[in-house]
């Protein structure tokens, strides 16, 4: 069973909220452990994130425990970083022994091609992308983090998200859906699975479907993946609920 989260944005409410955030997500990743072979994280895990050679970001130790054990034991962590949190270097891979990817990537899993990315990049106009592509050029970063001390460094992250609207965007879930339909019809993939609209989704095509996650810390859905069914589904106080379930061919 393979699974997939999104857009989690830890560290984006109140300490107390986060806690409660946090202890629900790992209860629902601990009731999947044992049947799991592949957790895929699919971008803005935090809502703000920004490693420094020394110093990486407090808090959600317990969920980054709940990785490390895992991948102690044997079951793979992929992480591709969102819009939020590009900023990683080498403390996810070696402390807890994840891999963190920087590009849509393109997997085998269960006899399927399944192509994954967070999806800021996908929908970007000619603006956004310049601007990605200078927020995560080598020397503007190395400079951010030379000229800003950490508590100084996170602090303007932790503003300048808040400056970003929080609302659904139709015309983002719809140009996701049709981008990810496109490498369903161009034969690029079997299973396209995304991030960033903050909207739950299972849509299915003769050429192939698509899965977003949707937005754990607003709806705490998730998306599955076994030999027989691609299901959308939601954590709440009674376990797992299924949204939405496909029979694969």
């Amino acid at each position: 069973m393979i699974l997939f989260f999104a857009d989690m944005h830890l560290g984006r409410a109140d300490p107390a909220t986060e806690r409660a955030n946090e202890a629900a997500l790992l209860r629902c990743l601990e009731t999947l452990a044992d049947r799991t072979q592949h957790l895929f994280l699919v971008g803005d895990v935090f809502h703000h994130y920004i490693e420094y050679r020394y110093l990486v970001p407090k808090g959600f130790v317990r969920f980054q425990a709940l990785l490390a054990a895992w991948t102690a034991r044997g079951i793979p962590v992929t992480y591709l970083v969102g819009n939020h949190d590009p900023w990683h270097q080498g403390y996810f891979a070696q402390e807890l022994g994840v891999r963190v990817v920087f590009r849509p990537l393109i997997e085998p899993l269960l006899g399927r091609r399944v192509y994954l990315d967070h999806g800021d990049l996908a929908i970007a106009g000619p603006l956004a992308r310049r601007l990605r592509r200078l927020l995560r050029h080598p020397v503007p970063v190395w400079l951010y983090r030379t000229l800003l001390p950490g508590d100084w460094g996170l602090q303007l992250a932790r503003w300048t998200t808040r400056l970003r609207p929080e609302v659904l965007n139709q015309k983002t879930i719809e140009r996701l859906r049709r981008y990810a339909h496109h490498l369903l019809s161009t034969q690029q993939a079997d299973l396209v699975v995304l991030g960033h609209s903050h909207y739950a989704e299972l849509a299915c095509w003769p050429e192939g479907c698509y899965l977003n996650p949707g937005c754990w810390y607003q709806q705490q859905t998730f998306g599955l993946l076994d030999h027989a069914t691609l299901k959308l589904c939601r954590w709440t106080s009674r376990g797992i609920e299924t949204l939405t379930q496909y029979e694969l061919p």
